[in-house]
């Protein structure tokens, strides 16, 4: 049966990069969406078409000839299953988060680009983690529950802004920006975390990091196993590929002027980063979301690099951080984090995992 991939954007471009490597046999038809809008016209020569038209022009005996891949978040899959049988596919897959991290994991074994933490030896020393998730008072309600591990504890993101208490742990607590959400999102948490948390002396071989309501890392106990003994110093979710590279999913959430007040900023604080950064953008991988978990004494050189550069991002934009709340920083954390590890990937020992979405 001939392929074809459901979606168009980092999950679905990163699955086609995957299935090509591993199986060069099987032929990708098409990439498809409900409309055009914002996505790709052709993603490495596959082309993206509109469902509605490619139905329309198919016949069902062609339809049942063609197995379709649904590389999307998992809380829409459902609906696009409904969307599918209505014009007559019916031989589709659900590619879940464990599915697709399985998929990159042997994709970038292959390709030996980004090690996954699965592909290193079992230890004998458990890894000492602090994963915090980061929860909103506005985050929709799960539709599962879900048994998270003691080492993962809420932290309510952007409490200063609301009465209403979803955690039991506060980004408004001690030293913070917990009002500056609005622009920061989740990286209000990482803050706190910077300022609270990451103060003491003891500990110094502890990981701490940070995730989001929906997305956390997927570890295994024998993941926990592999960090100590194997000398990890930081763990990230597998990268997004995008094409022709990372700008274009820039240009979605961010305009060119808060480009500018980046590119300012950098040179400012950090230029060696400033030169590094054309580079860095002209590649295909981002790692989304400002997900993490790192050695206590990494994620503070990071937080020390990151926060300051933020902060004057705030002063330089127009209009000014203050201003405004439309997530801005937040976008440019994502960037920020990929320059950072990107850049520094030959002094530390960066893996990779997947993210386990929650529905």
């Amino acid at each position: 049966m001939e392929v074809a991939i459901f979606g168009a954007q980092g999950i679905a471009f990163g699955t086609y990069q995957a299935f090509h490597s591993l199986y060069p046999n099987r032929k990708v038809h098409c990439f498809l969406v409900t409309q055009k809008e914002n996505n790709a016209v052709i993603l490495e020569g596959i082309p993206v078409l509109e469902l509605d038209k490619f139905s329309k022009i198919m016949s069902q005996e062609e339809k049942n000839k063609i197995e379709v891949l649904i590389a999307t978040p998992e809380n829409i899959m459902s609906d696009i299953e409904t969307i599918l049988e209505d014009h007559g596919f019916y031989y589709y897959v659900r590619l879940t988060s464990l599915r697709w991290a399985q998929l990159m994991g042997y994709h970038y074994i292959c390709n030996k680009a980004f090690m996954p933490l699965s592909a290193l030896p079992v230890g004998c020393h458990r890894a000492d983690i602090h994963m915090f998730i980061a929860k909103f008072y506005k985050d929709q309600p799960l539709k599962s529950d879900h048994v998270l591990p003691n080492w993962i504890v809420p932290v309510q993101a952007g409490s200063a802004l609301c009465k209403e208490r979803v955690a039991g742990l506060l980004d408004s607590d001690g030293e913070n920006i917990s009002q500056k959400n609005g622009n920061y999102s989740e990286l209000t948490v990482l803050y706190w975390m910077w300022k609270n948390c990451l103060t003491e002396n003891e500990d110094r071989e502890a990981y701490y990091g940070l995730s989001h309501y929906r997305r956390i890392l997927e570890l295994s106990e024998d993941d926990l196993l592999r960090m100590e003994d194997n000398e990890v110093d930081v763990v990230l979710p597998y990268p997004m590929p995008y094409e022709p590279d990372i700008e274009e999913h820039h240009k979605r959430y961010l305009a060119k002027q808060d480009w500018q007040a980046l590119l300012t900023a950098l040179r400012e604080l950090r230029p060696e980063y400033a030169d590094a950064c054309t580079f860095i953008l002209r590649q295909k991988y981002l790692y989304n979301y400002n997900i993490i978990l790192a050695r206590k004494k990494v994620l503070v050189d990071y937080c020390n690099w990151l926060f300051p550069i933020l902060e004057r991002v705030e002063q330089v934009s127009e209009p000014r951080g203050w201003e405004r709340k439309d997530r801005y920083i937040g976008y440019l954390g994502e960037t920020l984090e990929t320059l950072y590890f990107m850049y520094n990937q030959n002094k530390l020992e960066i893996v990779h995992t997947g993210l386990r979405f929650l529905v």
